[in-house]
């Protein structure tokens, strides 16, 4: 009689489930938060010029590993005269830090002064504005709100209309 001989396959490795792995990165997540910077030291950042103006950055997109309370993006914005003009989705607060001036909201004129809070409205096709200081001599400050979180499931890009007068292309 001849015997039938088999290899045994080798049993297959286990595998780390989809749920493992989700558990795994929120709690990766959560101990970020729990350890992240409390603080950001305003005087330990430097404005910037770009296309909308003169700005300062607070908290932005590249910093949310390091933070306690990531999706937030909140900067200081500088008007000398005006900002650029651009096109986004509204859904975020402005608060009127210093100065006196007006923002322009899809052809609409909105005045704001020192205290105040811009409110720009979430709608098909986003927002388009642009911000000006009543009084070049002194320069008007606000700092933005903005809540990625909420702001990414609609999709938000930004539509730049028109730069900042003294931002300069950087050279490729």
């Amino acid at each position: 009689m001849v015997e039938k001989v088999t290899a045994r396959k080798r049993e297959p490795e286990p595998s780390e489930s989809l749920y493992d792995v989700g558990r795994r990165a929120l709690d990766e997540a959560m101990r970020k938060k729990l350890e992240g910077k409390v603080i950001v030291k305003g005087k330990d950042i430097d404005f910037e010029q770009n296309r909308q103006g003169i700005i300062k950055y607070l908290l932005h997109r590249k910093d949310w590993d390091n933070v306690g309370t990531p999706g937030w993006h909140i900067f200081i914005h500088r008007i000398l005269k005006h900002s650029g003009k651009h096109v986004h989705q509204g859904g975020l607060a402005i608060f009127v830090i210093g100065g006196k001036g007006y923002t322009v909201v899809d052809g609409q004129r909105y005045d704001w002064e020192d205290g105040d809070l811009i409110l720009l409205p979430v709608k098909p096709g986003g927002v388009e504005h642009q911000h000006f200081n009543d009084d070049p001599a002194n320069p008007a400050e606000w700092m933005a709100f903005i809540y990625h979180y909420m702001l990414d499931p609609i999709n938000m890009g930004i539509t730049q209309k028109a730069e900042h007068p003294d931002w300069v292309k950087p050279k490729a």
